[in-house]
């Protein structure tokens, strides 16, 4: 089989495709032909900054060709979603039964790439911040795979106003066409009115800002890669919160909400009330040029390798 793989950190240059053995499922594990394989910026990052090269994992939907011992509940045959965690950038992949889940008949492979993964951790990181129906939530990387939906989810969850943070003012017409009341870009010195609940998909610089645009009482949920430091002080005045949300703790720990948060997804999606975008799908050899879209921040929704 074909799958890419790295021997040093950098950019998308260093990726590089190669011939390998299918892998054997182990207990537990569905071996996937894989149909289609999300590409996000926690593994660029990966490629990027990391000390030494790892599986490139991930999210990854396809076709269910063997099943491992213990397995209950899934046959050849079945199309299935989850999370990768060994070489996921690959023609054949392994899925634990604990990260898969059923695409629903009529759904492709394509849609529970764009609206699986991306989707519960926008959920996730929305439900962690307690959101009260009128209160209103600011979006960073907004028009990314996961903000993308975290600002239909918001407007769905009854936020008054959703405000979508974006790094290239280009972005605007494509948030302000899947709800966003208003658009500001990272650079402008202030983000408008104060906002109830900040989503942080960036860390870094970009998390001084984000605890100024909340107001009194505000909460921060930080699901970035990006790292940052926040001042304690600045969370004290005006009594301001910051939460971490990972979603794979949720996964681990409760894997009925898990399942539940999934179960409500595809079900937004079925009536048409969620709109996952794909905003440009790669061969498998072109997987350098997917990483450097994200680099670039390009990206207007979801980016995909379809092998």
């Amino acid at each position: 089989m074909r799958r890419i793989r790295y021997e040093h950190s950098g950019g998308p240059e260093v990726l590089f495709q190669e011939e390998a053995p299918a892998p054997e499922p182990g207990t537990g594990e569905l071996l996937i032909r894989t149909e289609a394989i999300g590409v996000t910026l926690p593994v660029v990052r990966k490629v990027r900054e990391g000390t030494q090269p790892v599986p490139l994992g991930g999210e990854l939907a396809g076709e269910v060709v063997r099943v491992g011992e213990g397995v209950s509940g899934y046959a050849p045959g079945d199309r299935v979603t989850g999370l990768c965690f060994g070489h996921g950038y690959a023609e054949y992949a392994l899925l634990h039964t604990a990260m898969a889940s059923p695409i629903p008949t009529g759904a492709t492979a394509r849609d529970a790439v764009a609206l699986v993964r991306s989707g519960v951790v926008a959920l996730g990181a929305l439900e962690a911040a307690r959101p009260e129906k009128g209160e209103s939530v600011l979006v960073t990387a907004a028009a990314s795979g996961v903000g993308h939906l975290a600002l239909q989810l918001a407007k769905l969850r009854g936020a008054s106003r959703v405000v979508a943070a974006v790094g290239d003012p280009a972005k605007a017409d494509f948030v302000r066409a899947l709800g966003a009341d208003a658009v500001v870009a990272y650079e402008e010195e202030s983000w408008g009115e104060p906002v109830d609940i900040v989503l942080d998909a960036v860390g870094g610089a970009l998390l001084t800002p984000a605890v100024t645009a909340l107001g009194p009482g505000g909460r921060l949920v930080a699901y970035s890669s990006g790292g940052g430091t926040i001042e304690a002080y600045d969370l004290l005045v005006g009594g301001k919160s910051a939460i971490g949300f990972q979603v794979a703790i949720v996964a681990r720990n409760q894997p009925q909400r898990y399942a539940g948060w999934i179960e409500q997804l595809w079900r937004l999606f079925v009536d048409g009330a969620l709109r996952p975008t794909i905003h440009a799908e790669f061969a498998l050899a072109d997987a350098a040029r997917a990483h450097a879209t994200i680099e670039h921040r390009t990206n207007r929704g979801k980016v995909i390798l379809v092998p």
